[in-house]
């Protein structure tokens, strides 16, 4: 069986080592959402691991949901994205942008323009908040997405892959998952149309596999990737006890894309359901899988490529808090310890100033 420090290929990619940087919001860009110094900083001093994906990056102004998140569809933006990339580049790293849209898990205040949040339906969120510039408040209900909304959101994907290979990008990440636009479509406590895009599974997976299938057709699919959250509660979706069919539906209407890979994660325990669906998923889709498990320590990291049910494992905070995590799981070194009250403080610290491992201290 493959190991956590073999090398593996992605789409068209290269990679040295099977462990990926998972996609997390840290809300460091410029208010129009131009990607900082600051943040090419921090992807290249990960650039070791074998593919970083970056935090969710809007493809549009209506797509943003946090304060300070990135862009891809701007002049800015693509000159940022550029900067980005050459710094990973020049480490001998890969970068794929994760493309997000939040749908309703928006606010207007955290937009350029004061832009509403558009959803497949008007359903309001009721029990998750919102932090702005003005503090942190309900979310306000989206409008439902007409048919126009939906044919330029699509376009919108496709312009913003396009946008990140023009910035020397190696791929692009469609978010699917977390409670996020394309999830909304999915589930069906979220998506109550009765249109081509709403009902039966059929009709809930359209949209997001036709945002896929434009992306795929914009760049190449072997220059995307897609991460879901099969099962998942964040941001209020509620998939109902039937989502490993939806997601065997969904994952095997994707596979004739050829895309560079599917990128499951779970936020919670799994249960043998899970792990069922996962041996299902890995029979229908014919490209790389990446898994990502809430809480997994570092005892745990590899595990499930050496079980043959990864090809790629992404890691968050672990690779947060240390930016040579691959060197530190190559040696055995000690783990520095995150700092969640920095998550998102806006600056270096909590960022781009966890020390990399003293080997000096072995001798002290």
């Amino acid at each position: 069986m493959p190991q956590l420090f073999d090398d593996v290929t992605v789409g068209e990619l290269a990679l040295d080592n099977r462990v990926a940087l998972a996609p997390m919001t840290r809300s460091r860009a410029d208010y129009d959402g131009t990607p900082t110094e600051l943040i090419a900083e921090f992807y290249r001093q990960r650039a070791g691991l074998g593919l970083l994906i970056t935090e969710g990056t809007q493809p549009s102004d209506e797509g943003q949901g946090y304060p300070s998140t990135p862009g891809i569809y701007l002049p800015e933006h693509i000159a940022g994205w550029r900067r980005v990339a050459q710094e990973v580049h020049d480490e001998g790293g890969r970068i794929f942008v994760q493309l997000m849209h939040a749908g309703r898990i928006a606010d207007p205040d955290n937009t350029r323009f004061g832009t509403q949040a558009v959803a497949p339906s008007a359903i309001p969120v009721t029990h998750t908040t919102m932090h702005t510039a003005t503090g942190t408040q309900a979310i306000p209900r989206a409008r439902e997405m007409t048919r126009n909304d939906i044919d330029r959101t699509i376009s919108d994907f496709a312009s913003a892959a396009r946008a990140a290979t023009q910035a020397e990008i190696d791929g692009v990440e469609l978010h699917a998952a977390n409670g996020y636009l394309l999830q909304q479509f999915l589930s069906p406590n979220t998506n109550i149309r009765t249109d081509e895009f709403g009902g039966p599974v059929r009709n809930r997976i359209r949209f997001p596999l036709r945002v896929a299938q434009a992306t795929a057709g914009a760049i190449g699919g072997s220059r995307v990737g897609i991460r879901i959250t099969p099962g998942g509660t964040v941001g209020e979706i509620d998939e109902g006890a039937d989502y490993p069919d939806l997601y065997e539906r969904f994952v095997a209407a994707l596979a004739p894309l050829d895309l560079a890979y599917l990128h499951v994660a779970f936020l919670r325990p799994t249960t043998a359901k899970d792990e069922h669906m996962l041996e299902r998923l890995r029979e229908v889709w014919p490209g790389a899988i990446i898994i990502n498990r809430a809480g997994r320590t570092v005892d745990q990291i590899g595990s499930d490529i050496a079980a043959g049910v990864a090809d790629l494992e992404s890691v968050g905070t672990h690779a947060l808090a240390n930016p040579d995590l691959i060197e530190r799981l190559r040696h055995g070194y000690p783990l520095n310890t995150p700092r969640p009250e920095y998550f998102y403080d806006g600056g270096e610290r909590g960022y781009t100033d966890y020390p990399p491992y003293d080997r000096q201290d072995d001798a002290r």
